[in-house]
């Protein structure tokens, strides 16, 4: 996942101001309550931060991969 990957699945979950509020403020347990914005700094993958912040947040799985991206099936 790219960084411009992660910002788009930010805006499209949580709304274009409410990511950027959350990507400041929400510690991550996951992630040595890092918040995203700091864990993006540090240079952890996007894709890590993603999936930790879904977690937290509780989003469903299905739409982990963002809005225009269908899983595969196993």
């Amino acid at each position: 996942m790219k960084i411009s990957d992660f910002w788009r699945n930010m805006e499209a979950e949580f709304g274009p101001r409410y990511s950027h509020v959350l990507a400041d403020s929400m510690a991550l347990t996951e992630l040595d309550s890092l918040t995203p914005a700091e864990a993006l700094n540090k240079g952890v993958k996007p894709k890590q931060i993603w999936e930790a912040l879904c977690r937290a947040q509780d989003v469903p799985v299905e739409r982990w991969l963002g809005v225009d991206i269908e899983p595969k099936d196993s």
